[in-house]
């Protein structure tokens, strides 16, 4: 029996350990009491990444609301017409380019998909024909697909529509 050594140079060790440079890393946001930034004095929940912005849920105008922020800029941006005081929103997910965001809501104990579009400032209800409670909706890159959970017939089965509420028809079986 022969001992054999291996020789592998150290910088080559090292770069196997580590993977790609600087990933992961920590990023701080600011906190802002006043609430004009992603972290506040209110409950931030539900945060969902894409591309250069986060969007995520909190409680911080009395309800619960959708936010986006955009991480370049590190600034909130506006969302008008997507929240209403009626309404419970949860699990915002949002398009790469940041055009669309989808979330959960719910308006006198009914769960409905939204999909909003920051370009024409307009929710449309995605689920508004599906006769079950929806949860966790999430948005392609591009914007062009939103999946979710629907219940039906006392199982929970993910869904597929297109951004104008049309249901995609993906395969049971693929292959």
């Amino acid at each position: 029996m022969t001992n054999r050594t291996i020789f592998i140079p150290i910088f080559a060790c090292c770069s196997l350990l580590t993977g790609c440079f600087g990933y992961p890393r920590l990023v701080s946001y600011p906190f802002d009491p006043g609430g004009r930034s992603i972290n506040s004095l209110a409950s931030e929940l539900n945060p969902q990444t894409s591309g250069r912005y986060i969007v995520f849920t909190s409680d911080r105008r009395g309800s619960q609301d959708v936010y986006m922020f955009d991480t370049l800029t590190r600034n909130l941006i506006d969302l008008p017409g997507l929240n209403s005081l009626d309404t419970i929103a949860s699990h915002p997910s949002v398009s790469e380019d940041g055009r669309y965001v989808v979330f959960a809501a719910s308006r006198q104990g009914r769960s409905a998909i939204f999909v909003y579009d920051r370009e024409t400032r307009q929710s449309r209800n995605l689920t508004n024909n599906l006769q079950a409670e929806v949860r966790n909706p999430t948005i392609s890159a591009d914007g062009s697909r939103i999946a979710f959970e629907s219940t039906n017939n006392g199982q929970w089965d993910i869904l597929v529509y297109d951004r104008f509420g049309r249901p995609l028809d993906i395969p049971q079986d693929p292959r």
